[in-house]
């Protein structure tokens, strides 16, 4: 059937079943048509493109215009008889397909997809304001589902297929991809795209969500700018790398900093930042980097801070022994539900390590290097808050001792299913501020006592 009769196939469907036929949004069974359509144009535009001279151009906007010009020239060709709507969609979606992520382009660029969530080639979810819809988005087949992925974890340098079939990477404006392949994946490829924000989040924009308020603002910045090392906690998908990029915010600009990612997705504004991304095996099993090694290599480094976007290994002692030796005012992610369960969570992968170290001397060693647990957690309403900030203030036996210092209460929920709450502060003064007054810290920082005021 040529391309012609394909397409008059599409349009008498759409006619019978009383649509427009300049209506873009069509059914999944009518997409995969149209896919037979687009990919016969697409291998038309491949064999007559020179792919090789298209990746010299360095303007992407001269690649895409040859593209576009070749693509309206092969529908002359074929003589197809489409309107004017018809033929932008197909050449926007051949462009998506030879320079981008084919059918979620679209996604990628909607300003209010926060994630992007594939369940093999039939099925795409994301998630807007806290909550998933499924969308009308399809893939052609499981074969171009791979297609994709193999695209944007080439652009990394890294790989997925039988042999390794996870797969941690990120697009070029940092977005955070993670992808997984059968036969782990029984059902198809599965693939969840974390977004990133064009513009980063500022604390403003967490106070207007209600995930935070001034006063807890102006205590991370007594905490940051007085080198108190910072655990961050809190499940999936709660903003731990959201918040850790605000605190990063209050970092000097005169300071070296020296960040540890598995796919770098930090946004850090500071002029003297250096970036350190782990590397997986290659084919042959070879050239591994772990979070460890680069935890290790970054103390040779001379780092007034060191950022680790997420213990989650071994890594764990090598940072702890970091904040125990000098380098205060580091700060970390981790995985956990609550203060006390991201403690244990820290000692089991010290333990992963192989040390051969007692309970007591880890939790020691956590006592000792970390002085704030900030607990992120997102609420049934979509929104995430601050639902507790702790201070470790030492340890009773074998027991690492936490006061709270400030917490969400939660009062009800709303007509509209929101949350209602207030952020109370416990009226406990920190250990830490009592430090910062007696060495002169929050003079020398010329910062307001706003927050003691609250406490007092």
């Amino acid at each position: 059937m040529s391309l012609k009769d394909r397409f008059d196939k599409i349009r008498s469907r759409e006619k019978k079943e009383g649509k427009d036929v300049d209506d873009l949004s069509m059914k999944q069974d009518q997409q995969k048509q149209l896919f037979d359509i687009k990919t016969n144009i697409h291998r038309k535009l491949i064999e007559q493109l020179d792919l090789k001279g298209l990746e010299k151009l360095k303007d992407e906007d001269e690649a895409r215009s040859i593209v576009k010009n070749m693509v309206s020239a092969i529908i002359e060709k074929e003589k197809l008889p489409i309107s004017g709507m018809e033929k932008m969609y197909l050449i926007q979606e051949i462009e998506n397909e030879t320079f981008g992520l084919g059918p979620l382009e679209p996604l990628i660029s909607d300003p209010t997809v926060d994630e992007i969530l594939v369940k093999g080639a039939s099925q795409v979810y994301v998630e807007r304001f806290g909550k998933l819809e499924l969308t009308n988005v399809i893939f052609k087949d499981e074969h171009h589902l791979r297609q994709i992925i193999d695209r944007i974890v080439s652009r990394v340098g890294r790989r997925v297929d039988e042999s390794s079939p996870m797969v941690d990477a990120r697009l070029k404006d940092g977005s955070r991809v993670n992808a997984i392949i059968p036969p782990l994946a029984i059902d198809g490829s599965s693939v969840a795209i974390r977004k990133f924000k064009k513009d980063p989040l500022k604390a403003e924009d967490l106070i207007r969500f209600g995930t935070l308020t001034k006063e807890v603002v102006r205590l991370f910045e007594i905490a940051v700018k007085g080198k108190l090392n910072i655990l961050i906690s809190g499940g999936t998908g709660t903003g731990k790398t959201t918040l850790l990029n605000i605190l990063s915010s209050f970092l000097l600009n005169s300071e070296r900093i020296i960040t540890i990612e598995d796919a770098a997705e930090l946004q850090l504004q500071q002029s003297h930042v250096v970036r350190l991304e782990t590397r997986p095996p290659n084919i042959e099993g070879k050239g591994r980097v772990t979070q460890r090694d680069l935890v290790r290599n970054s103390l040779r480094m001379r780092p007034d801070r060191i950022i680790v976007g997420e213990v989650r290994g071994p890594e764990a002692l090598d940072m702890l022994q970091a904040m125990n030796t000098g380098h205060e005012g580091s700060l970390t992610t981790v995985h956990a539900n609550s203060p006390r369960d991201a403690l244990s969570r820290i000692e089991t992968m010290v333990l992963l390590g192989g040390e051969n170290l007692t309970h007591k001397v880890i939790n020691r060693q956590i006592a000792n290097a970390i002085n704030l647990i900030i607990q992120i957690t997102r609420y049934s309403d979509g929104i995430r808050r601050i639902s507790t900030i702790s201070e470790i203030t030492g340890m009773e036996g074998d027991v690492i001792t936490l006061q709270d210092i400030m917490v969400f209460k939660q009062k009800g929920i709303s007509q509209q299913k929101t949350i209602e709450g207030y952020f109370e502060f416990t009226g406990i003064k920190p250990g830490f501020m009592q430090r910062f007054e007696e060495s002169g810290i929050l003079n020398s920082m010329k910062l307001q006592t706003d927050y003691l005021k609250e406490v007092d």
